[in-house]
């Protein structure tokens, strides 16, 4: 997967943030119970680039701004073709298992929570998924994360097995 990484850079892109979750956290001290949050947030351009990011802070507002940031810092760039993805796609990160499978025009983004925010990021506007096992917001974003940087375009695969495009369609 090393040399599969498309990182992209944040300077002119029209990004737009989307709240997954935020986490109430407790720690019990001496002076009482201390309350911090965690959020996880995506940010996409709605044109095949994406980002996830994790931050925490004592205020959600912090929070929410750090997982901003972060998300800033791992773009990715993702194929997207005519509004879905290339080509079915399962991926699993801790107990979370994702299934991603293109949909015809018109069929919409049939995804869960975590999934949809970021499937809705990236720009693909169908989609077909199904999330197995844990149902943690995290692992789910970071699971179907995994997912989309497997997808390869019908020429990233020409350009990788040396051959023309009609060659990996016809033969």
């Amino acid at each position: 997967m090393a040399g599969n990484i498309r990182k992209v850079k944040t300077s002119d892109l029209e990004l737009k943030d989307r709240l997954v979750a935020i986490n109430r956290v407790t720690k019990v001290t001496k002076g009482g119970r201390t309350f911090s949050f965690s959020a996880i947030v995506v940010v996409g351009n709605e044109n095949g680039i994406v980002g996830w990011g994790l931050g925490k802070a004592s205020e959600v507002t912090a929070a929410i701004a750090k997982g901003v940031d972060a998300a800033k810092k791992n773009l990715v760039k993702v194929p997207v073709i005519n509004g879905t993805i290339p080509h079915e796609q399962t991926a699993k990160f801790g107990g979370a298992r994702v299934f991603l499978k293109p949909a015809t025009s018109g069929t919409g983004v049939k995804a869960g929570g975590a999934m949809r925010a970021v499937l809705e990021s990236v720009g693909v506007h169908n989609i077909l998924c199904k999330s197995k096992g844990s149902s943690n917001p995290h692992n789910l974003v970071k699971a179907t994360m995994e997912a989309l940087l497997e997808l390869r375009d019908a020429h990233t695969v020409a350009e990788h097995r040396g051959v023309t495009l009609d060659k990996v369609f016809n033969g």
